[in-house]
């Protein structure tokens, strides 16, 4: 994973002297305190993080400060979410907690391809303390009860990840109304087949979500009588069906906090209540809604909140994943309980190259600063890229220097040592795309690759904290420590589950195997929630509780544990295909690897039972693919480019370079491959809003390429 460098040996030296003696310089001081102290040192990538408690190889394992007892609160008076909010708007009154950027003007921009753009310039952020916050969840809590909702009764939010969301959130956090969350994506047929399984009468939206995706299936959901509208304007909502009534936020906040609802005394929901029936992004099948009850979600902070060192109010997080993923929904939860600022973004917004924002203008990240971020891998995989192509680019004595800084910083990385003056000479404005001041990257939602991981540790000079979860466990499962800088790893499990390993012996994974025990992933504990909302089949089949009571889910996801307890995922049962000849060939791993190469912006890799080898549809990435049609003499638009066969033959050489560098096999390398012009996106129901491909949707949409792929033999 180091970066090729042709540096001259004595430019190497020069360079090696001088960092060497500011560092020297810098930390003799901390050296001569700390070294009477410090005994013989361990890295601390080698330390055990968790044991197995039963002393079997297959665990369960569990971290060592919870070998004893799994965590279920961070407060043990505290058992409810409306609790935790409450507890924080006393501690935190006058503390900054949401903050959202105005839009001044939008204005039209010409791109490149001749095509006009809608562009935004934005304010400065505009913040609600902790008590406004609580005082406004309160009043649209009450509104809503007046309203009709009853406690108990399924409400549903399907909006943009934004300030009125955690209001809305919390206000059924504290009235016992279970939140039914959809993701904003989602199509029309899903949105309404959740709405009437989970039998809403009242549902949370935008005026964008409204007009363009909930107005076109009231139709279908005869339940519906109430829409509130999270906008202020406009106020008047003509042209809906009879017994369909449209109020804004702000109406309904007023309306509960008029005297005669203000002081109706309100049903607090109990620890075992549902707080969430989260639906899922439907990676897999039809979207299931995960039920979370408030002691499921509690424990899954503790378990978060352990792993990131010194949370405060001197913490700002940036908002811009959906939150009806868990991921971020936990993440705002962790900051919520600490007192931490948490200002709303969005990816269109989120950088001063993002793009809805108008060139020589701001982005969210420029602005807010953050100092804690939560991120998916596909995101942290385009910086990665963006940084290299660049890099490319550089002057030849630029381009020594960042190759010189960045190994020599992966070396003292691996020592456990710092690097100051690398980063504040060469790393400095990597670092300046996410505010400069990050101090945590949490990365969840799908694997991250090695070379990802690294190159956000060096570049963007601090540590990122690689998790693996599942809506199924509140997110929570493991996160890698921040002070363990290995590769490739998702941490040791969280101080609130265990885990344990399930022989699949078809894929030929046992918890015998050595150097390291393998199997299914099964994640246990408070955690783990109470099963799929009206799915008694999969509950079934996912779920179990042992004999001591306790809740386990089967995740389907293959694992090995190492010697220092941490877990890797090295496997998905359903992402495994069984070739013709009999080799089995995991889909996931062939992307993870392919992924890294430069030319490729997104992949999904195709295998048939009934064929000897695999294909792979590619989303190109464009500067790389222009360059080598340059390169052979090729020209055209880019639907030209990517509809081109020589380019097909062209590309799929680059990639079976980078996936023989990457070490898969033969028959894992695709044969054959598509080029695809247009980047997958939510809105096309390709990918899920983490960017998880939807295979099926994929193999459906691609049929007739799929079956030219392995015609054309």
């Amino acid at each position: 994973m180091r970066l090729k460098d042709d540096v001259n040996p004595l430019v190497f030296l020069l360079f090696r002297v001088v960092v060497w003696l500011y560092s020297l310089l810098s930390y003799l001081p901390s050296l001569l305190l700390t070294s009477s102290s410090s005994g013989s040192f361990s890295h601390p990538s080698q330390r055990v993080k968790a044991r197995s408690v039963s002393g079997r190889p297959a665990g369960p394992y569990r971290d060592v400060a919870a070998l004893n007892q799994l965590a279920t609160s961070m407060q043990p008076d505290i058992n409810t979410l409306d609790g935790i909010f409450e507890n924080s708007a006393k501690r935190f009154p006058n503390q900054q907690f949401l903050g959202t950027r105005q839009v001044l003007r939008e204005e039209d921009e010409m791109q490149d391809n001749g095509r006009m753009f809608k562009k935004v310039i934005l304010g400065e952020y505009q913040w609600m303390s902790y008590e406004k916050a609580y005082r406004a969840a309160r009043a649209f809590g009450s509104g809503l009860a007046a309203l009709g909702q009853k406690p108990f009764k399924n409400i549903a939010i399907f909006c943009e990840t934004r300030a009125e969301w955690t209001i809305a959130s919390q206000a059924c956090f504290m009235y016992n109304f279970p939140l039914v969350t959809f993701y904003s994506t989602l199509g029309g047929p899903a949105i309404a087949h959740g709405l009437n399984q989970t039998e809403v009468s009242h549902i949370i939206t935008s005026k964008e979500l409204l007009e363009t995706r909930l107005k076109m299936i009231l139709m279908e959901v005869p339940r519906l009588q109430h829409i509130i509208v999270v906008d202020d304007k406009p106020t008047t909502w003509p042209g809906f069906p009879r017994g369909i009534s449209v109020h804004n936020m702000a109406a309904v906040q007023e309306l509960g906090a008029k005297p005669e609802n203000a002081s109706r005394q309100r049903q607090s929901p109990g620890p075992s209540d549902i707080a969430v029936i989260m639906f899922t992004s439907g990676s897999t099948g039809i979207p299931k809604g995960v039920m979370i009850s408030h002691s499921n979600l509690i424990a899954g902070i503790t378990g978060v909140a352990e792993r990131v060192p010194d949370l405060g109010v001197n913490d700002t997080y940036i908002a811009y994943l959906p939150l009806a993923h868990v991921l971020e929904l936990t993440a705002e939860m962790v900051c919520l309980a600490h007192g931490c600022r948490i200002g709303y973004s969005s990816p269109q917004t989120l950088a001063d190259q993002s793009t809805k924002i108008k060139r020589g203008s701001k982005g969210d990240c420029t602005v807010l600063q953050p100092t804690l971020m939560a991120a998916v891998p596909e995101i942290m995989d385009r910086i990665y890229k963006n940084v290299m192509l660049k890099v490319q680019e550089m002057s030849v004595l630029q381009k020594t220097l960042f190759v010189l800084a960045y190994n020599y910083k992966m070396d003292q990385l691996a020592k456990g040592y710092r690097t100051p003056l690398c980063d504040k000479l060469v790393f400095q404005k990597v670092r300046a795309l996410l505010g400069g001041r990050t101090r945590v990257l949490l990365s969840g939602g799908a694997p991250l690759s090695a070379a990802t991981q690294r190159f956000m540790n060096i570049c963007l000079c601090c540590p990122v904290g690689q998790g693996y979860g599942l809506t199924e466990t509140c997110g929570a499962g493991t996160i890698s420590q921040l002070w363990d800088y290995s590769t490739g790893r998702v941490g040791a499990p969280l101080v609130c589950c265990e885990i344990q390993l399930k022989d699949w012996v078809e894929g030929g994974y046992r918890s015998t195997d050595k150097p390291c025990p393998r199997g299914e992933i099964l994640i246990g504990g408070p955690n783990v929630t109470m099963g799929y909302y009206k799915n008694k089949v999969n509950n079934q089949g996912d779920f179990f509780v042992d004999k001591n009571g306790q809740r386990w889910f089967c995740t389907g996801d293959i694992g090995e544990v190492q010697a220092d307890g941490c877990l890797k995922i090295i496997d998905r049962k359903k992402d495994l295909v069984k070739l013709q000849a009999g080799e089995y060939v995991s889909l996931g791993k062939v992307e993870a690897i392919l992924k890294n190469c430069p030319l490729v912006d997104n992949i999904c890799a195709y295998a048939n039972s009934e064929e000897s080898y695999v294909i792979g549809f590619v989303v190109p990435n464009q500067k790389q693919l222009l360059a080598l049609a340059e390169k052979h003499g090729i020209s055209g638009t880019w639907m030209d480019m990517c509809n081109n066969p020589v380019m097909e033959k062209e590309v799929l050489k680059v990639i079976t370079d980078a996936a023989l560098a990457g070490q898969l096999e033969r028959f894992e390398i695709p044969q054959k491959v598509r080029l695809i012009a247009e980047p997958w996106t939510p809105e096309m129901g390709l990918v899920t809003d983490s960017f998880k491909l939807k295979r099926k949707e994929i193999r459906t949409y691609y049929q007739q390429e799929i079956e030219r792929l392995y015609g054309s033999k």
